[in-house]
């Protein structure tokens, strides 16, 4: 592609709304525009990066198994209301009417579609196992669209699903699925790291995100450098203390603690170490008895016929709560946090001296496995500007009405197999893999008659990528202070050539053109920039749209018989003779191609 023919719209500095460095990026490149909150156009450049990572989607599902197909962006309101989403999925639903007063939804994702097909076509087990799949484009109406297409409301996703007659069968597609997700990101050239996870309001029983690994990312990862245990900090266990609870070694006493609500400063007023410290955090169900999920964690008692006015739940002073794990305790299936007249209401004093001592049975207390361990701990005293210290289960207070894992894991906590210590990383969510079971066919009766002749449900499984955010991602990871560092595999050209002086010296012009011709007839995707620019202006650009590989020619090379080739992430050029330059990029390129794929 010649750039002259092409469309590059470069800008010296990106809007200010841009906060990422991949949003800024994307737009000082010229990737994408933006046409209204969270919503773009993928410009020419930014669509070659799109296509070729579908592409590499595409030819992996494909080998995997999977059959393509696509789906309605349009989905009637029937298929949601019967499955129960039209009301649970909340705003991020885009819903409209059309003009006879049917309601319709835009596809933020495809399960109630997908299951509508297979109760329509799938009738008997000779037909399983299936996978479909489709990469279309999907709206989610996000509150806050922000950081590009990171968190934009419309994107393209490659959503499938499969049916299978029995739960073994999914488990098997579910790792073909892993296994698949793995090559996928490997041969688009990033650092990612798959994980186990909450299977969220998708539901199911199993699941796995892929992160690629950057510092910007909004998700945190522990894992284990000893062993392959890897999780979403949502879902990685925080393991009870090996050390049995101490004996109590003082007394409980009162201290005054005037103005001071945090862990951290009533922890320096009293020159102890916050980890001595119990915050609590006060939550109101929102459920009624009968309304609990039946798979909330059934080591916990049910809740009682009258819910409780409140909710105590115990960490740390240096620990955080994890909001997923407490909405796995029955009866907190759906909670809020407690507004600070039900605190008064039912404690006596405003949150930030509230504590679990003397409270009684109106309000229920769930501590923290960490927190069922601690003696002599300090909490708040339930009154204005005052805390306890020396407190201890059992003597000051009752045990716990439950010990829950409602903490998030920190670097150095053990690893839940055992095998060593959690370390945190950062990562960013590209994919995410599940085990569906029956929950949608349940919901929309979708059954097969199975080798006895009988009527039963699918088993499913669900795996999604998102195709534009992995753009955006790959740039979070790949970047330096002067543009973009594509990998190989996505980069919109793998080589750009500059021929500086190309509109003005016969003998740049005749040199770069067959080069040119020479790379593209090697099949290599080649950007010839013979813009009337200024060689400053051109080198610049082509930093900035981070193309892999770069040949500059110019007269005074040519009259020494080289060329300067510099592969984007390298410091300094090398000299390559004008006859060899051709060969020597084939060479490049075919030391970085990954071996071909074994055929399944």
């Amino acid at each position: 592609m010649r750039a002259s023919r092409f469309f590059i719209s470069t800008l010296k500095e990106a809007p200010s709304e841009a906060e990422l460095v991949s949003h800024r990026l994307m737009l000082r490149a010229g990737l994408i525009r933006r046409l209204a909150g969270g919503v773009y156009t993928w410009m020419p450049l930014g669509l070659r990066v799109v296509r070729k990572v579908e592409a590499i989607v595409r030819e992996e599902m494909n080998r995997a198994g999977a059959i393509e197909l696509s789906m309605p962006v349009v989905q009637p309101a029937e298929l949601w209301q019967e499955s129960g989403r039209w009301q649970a999925y909340g705003p991020e639903l885009l819903r409209f009417r059309d003009r006879h007063e049917r309601d319709f939804v835009i596809q933020p994702t495809s399960e109630e579609v997908i299951t509508d097909i297979a109760r329509n076509e799938l009738r008997s087990y000779r037909q399983l196992p299936v996978h479909f799949y489709q990469i279309q484009t999907k709206f989610r109406d996000e509150r806050r669209p922000r950081f590009g297409v990171m968190r934009g409301r419309e994107f393209v996703m490659k959503d499938g699903y499969s049916f299978h007659a029995d739960e073994a069968d999914l488990v098997r597609e579910y790792q073909n699925m892993h296994a698949t997700y793995c090559r996928i990101f490997t041969r688009l050239g990033l650092r990612f790291r798959p994980v186990a996870a909450d299977t969220g309001s998708i539901g199911g029983t199993g699941s796995h995100e892929f992160h690629v690994l950057a510092d910007s990312g909004e998700d945190s990862i522990a894992w284990c450098a000893t062993s392959d245990y890897a999780a979403n900090v949502e879902l990685a266990e925080a393991v009870a203390p090996a050390l049995d609870r101490p004996a109590a070694s003082a007394g409980m006493l009162r201290v005054d603690t005037p103005g001071l609500t945090r862990c951290d400063d009533v922890a320096r007023h009293l020159g102890i170490g916050v980890e001595r410290m119990v915050k609590a955090i006060a939550l109101v169900a929102t459920t009624t008895p009968g309304e609990a999920d039946s798979t909330a964690s059934p080591t916990l008692a049910p809740a009682a016929e009258t819910p409780p006015v409140l909710w105590l739940l115990l960490v740390r002073g240096d620990h955080t709560l994890n909001e997923i794990k407490a909405q796995k305790i029955a009866g907190l299936e759906a909670f809020r946090f407690a507004s600070d007249g039900e605190i008064v209401a039912a404690l006596g004093c405003r949150p930030g001296y509230i504590g679990p001592v003397g409270i009684g049975n109106a309000v229920r207390v769930i501590a923290d496995r960490a927190v069922a361990a601690m003696a002599d701990f300090v909490c708040g005293a339930n009154t204005e500007n005052a805390h306890f210290t020396g407190v201890n289960w059992g003597r000051d207070l009752p045990e716990p009405f439950a010990i829950a894992d409602i903490r998030n894991v920190v670097a150095g906590d053990p690893s839940p197999d055992g095998k060593g210590e959690l370390l945190i990383q950062r990562g960013i969510e590209v994919g995410h893999i599940f085990q569906l079971r029956r929950k949608y066919a349940h919901a929309l009766k979708a059954t097969f008659l199975d080798v006895a002749g009988k009527a039963t449900a699918f088993e499913m499984g669900c795996y999604g990528i998102g195709i534009t955010r992995i753009v955006a991602a790959a740039i979070e990871q790949n970047h330096d202070e002067r543009g973009i560092l594509w990998p190989d595999p996505i980069a919109p050209f793998r080589v750009a050539i500059a021929g500086l002086g190309y509109r003005r010296s016969e003998g740049v012009r005749t040199a770069t053109d067959a080069l040119y011709d020479q790379l593209q007839a090697a099949g290599i995707d080649v950007l010839l920039d013979d813009r009337d620019e200024r060689p400053g202006v051109i080198l610049t650009d082509l930093e900035l749209l981070g193309i892999p590989h770069r040949v500059v020619i110019g007269e005074r090379g040519l009259t020494a018989g080289h060329v300067e080739y510099q592969a984007r992430n390298a410091t300094e050029p090398q000299r390559v003779p004008v006859a060899e330059t051709a060969t020597f990029i084939r060479s490049v390129l075919s030391a970085l191609e990954p071996a071909a794929p074994s055929q399944t």
